[in-house]
């Protein structure tokens, strides 16, 4: 049998369900990213879950708590409000397990997601965009429909911990043994907080010493809540599944050492930059994360630290994004600069 190696692990096993095909990701030495922050980066590579993102994990996790508590029966449906990832990752997990998926979503997120969950065989509803004290917001519709549907169960990302204890027992050991237990620091964003909290909680009980940093896009509160303690957001930005504006059920008790804010512009370099000189196609949270594990990176040099390892999250591919993030008309659109490919006559 022939052996793939990827990172720190030899996988040579088959596998028995298509389940098993979820985590376990490679991981990936970022050249330039390196080069700019004077230390080693690593990219946990999110977009090789059979769903193309990190949000896979959750998925899988909170399905099987709904399982082992009871709410979740043969034949049942599987609820849930997204920014597109996780419905994706639950219509895979949920079609594997017999179960039927509708997801709520709002109706500005990427023509290529909403075009997804319905390949995938999920219902779609599609709502407004609106702030999370409405009644009508995406969360808030889902968790109704839920009530309101026989035999359902509402996923509820944000606030089930089962989401978390996906990164603390999956994500977080895979980077320790990847990396050999050489690991000083860690960053990601918070979209509902379930990454950069479990995997703050299961790296911070192997080694205290891991600096886990928050990198958050503009908009979002947590920034200023972790640096002066108030939930206040700045400015905005387009990046999908990522910010926040309440401390979550999964952040709650989580342990953030430090926190950097990223704009849109800024991730986007990265971004065009992985992808013109290393062949990485992603999506703006993977750019933001990039930028934000740089300058983690930068901070653990500052600090004395030996060839610091800072390792982030690639969140997803750039292929979910072709209509937004690719396209030269959109991001003129948004005010963002257009990559010079896309302006190639």
């Amino acid at each position: 049998m022939r052996t793939l190696t990827f990172g720190a692990m030899n996988i040579t096993q088959p596998f028995k369900s298509t389940l098993d095909l979820i985590g376990n990701t490679p991981i990936v030495l970022l050249e330039g990213p390196s080069k700019a922050a004077g230390c080693e980066i690593w990219g946990k590579c999110e977009f090789a879950n059979p769903g193309s993102s990190v949000k896979d994990r959750a998925a899988l996790y909170m399905i099987r708590d709904a399982e082992a508590r009871g709410e979740l029966k043969p034949g049942g449906t599987v609820i849930e409000g997204t920014a597109g990832n996780t419905g994706i990752g639950i219509a895979l997990v949920a079609n594997a397990l017999g179960y039927k998926t509708i997801i709520v979503m709002p109706d500005n997120q990427s023509k290529e997601k909403m075009d997804t969950l319905r390949a995938l065989g999920a219902q779609l509803v599609l709502v407004p965009p609106t702030k999370y004290a409405d009644p009508a917001h995406f969360q808030h519709t889902s968790r109704r429909m839920a009530e309101e549907t026989p035999g359902a169960v509402w996923a509820g990302q944000f606030d089930n911990t089962a989401n978390r204890k996906a990164h603390i027992e999956g994500t977080a050991v895979e980077l320790w043994e990847q990396l050999d237990g050489r690991i000083d620091g860690f960053t990601c964003a918070a979209g509902t907080g379930g990454t950069i909290a479990g995997v703050g909680l299961g790296l911070k009980e192997r080694d205290e010493n891991i600096q886990i940093a928050l990198t958050d896009p503009h908009g979002a509160a947590l920034y200023n809540y972790y640096a002066k303690g108030e939930l206040q957001s700045e400015g905005s930005s387009v990046a999908e599944g990522i910010g926040q504006g309440r401390i979550t059920g999964n952040l709650e008790g989580a342990v953030i050492d430090t926190q950097f804010r990223v704009s849109d512009e800024e991730g986007m370099e990265w971004v065009s930059q992985l992808l013109r000189e290393e062949g990485l196609c992603l999506g703006l949270s993977s750019g933001i994360n990039v930028a934000g594990a740089i300058a983690l990176g930068q901070k653990l040099v500052a600090e004395g630290r030996d060839n610091p390892r800072v390792a982030t999250i690639l969140c997803d591919t750039g292929f979910r994004y072709l209509s937004t993030l690719y396209n030269a008309d959109w991001l003129r659109e948004k005010g963002l600069p257009v990559f010079d490919w896309l302006d190639a006559k």
